[in-house]
């Protein structure tokens, strides 16, 4: 197929390396040309010097940008240029309430929306071991699916527009709540004098058990947080999940909590650091 990637972060850039492998004719583009062009010359594929030229007649146009402000501006240029009946797909984490208004301006030209969030941090989009979570129409998502599998381990549709963006705010209350357990279950450790390698060895053999355990454990206890999602990203993240929380009524106490930690580690100087790194907060506090 004929696709086009626009924005080369730490995950589109692999993540549309990937297309290439996989037998598709690839264009890119980035704001800043010289990656585009250093992801031209490392794949093979083609830098476009705009949006356009880079979208130009392409079946399918996948983003990876920062937020809601930047899809909607990207879409004012895809959508006139690319191929009529083509399908926009949107790995940006971003509002479900954006989602359905893209959906419903991408229809009005002949377009599809797909929202389609990822799970799995750098070394997914790296390994090509992606998790998706997809909204839209049914016949576009059975279109576009083939072509996300170069990247993905994972791709579930979860409803109509909206509703992988929903899909991945649950995946975010999900693991903002893990991973200040984890730290919390350290810090303990720690604390109690014990040792920490064979309190891991024991617990993650039980209901203990969980990704963020075995991944993280060992670099949280090393003081390591350099694994790729960072602490801004995730309060991003987060900002937009107690959002929806706030407008469907949702009771979101332990995130809410957990952003405000995520907000000290920020002002610890750690906007950079990984999530994993709770655990520096708790440490500095004794």
């Amino acid at each position: 197929m004929k696709v086009a990637f626009i924005g080369l972060g730490v995950m589109g850039f692999p993540m549309a390396g990937h297309l290439v492998k996989a037998g598709h004719e690839v264009s890119v583009f980035n704001r800043s040309h010289a990656k585009a062009e250093a992801w031209a010359k490392l794949h093979g594929g083609r830098a476009g010097a705009t949006i356009a030229e880079a979208v130009k007649d392409c079946e399918l146009v996948a983003l990876c940008v920062g937020n809601d402000d930047d899809v909607r501006a990207v879409l004012k240029e895809v959508l006139p240029a690319m191929a009529a009946n083509g399908i926009v797909v949107d790995h940006t984490t971003a509002s479900a309430k954006l989602a359905k208004e893209a959906a419903e301006q991408a229809r009005a030209v002949g377009r599809w929306f797909v929202d389609a969030p990822v799970s799995g941090g750098q070394a997914g989009a790296e390994n090509g071991k992606l998790t998706v979570m997809a909204g839209g129409d049914q016949a576009a998502f059975d279109r576009a699916e083939p072509v996300l599998q170069a990247y993905s381990k994972a791709i579930k549709r979860i409803g109509g527009p909206g509703a992988g963006q929903l899909a991945k705010m649950v995946n975010q209350i999900c693991i903002a709540g893990v991973v200040q357990g984890i730290a919390e279950g350290l810090h303990f450790a720690k604390n109690a004098g014990i040792d920490e390698q064979l309190v891991l060895e024991a617990i993650s053999q039980g209901a203990a058990q969980s990704w963020q355990m075995e991944n993280r454990w060992k670099t949280m206890g090393e003081g390591k947080y350099d694994f790729g999602f960072a602490v801004d990203w995730m309060r991003k993240d987060l900002g937009l999940t107690l959002d929806e929380a706030r407008a469907n009524g949702s009771s979101l106490q332990l995130t809410a909590l957990v952003d405000q930690f995520y907000a000290e580690v920020q002002q610890m100087g750690g906007r950079r650091w990984d999530t994993s790194s709770l655990l520096a907060r708790l440490q500095k506090k004794g």
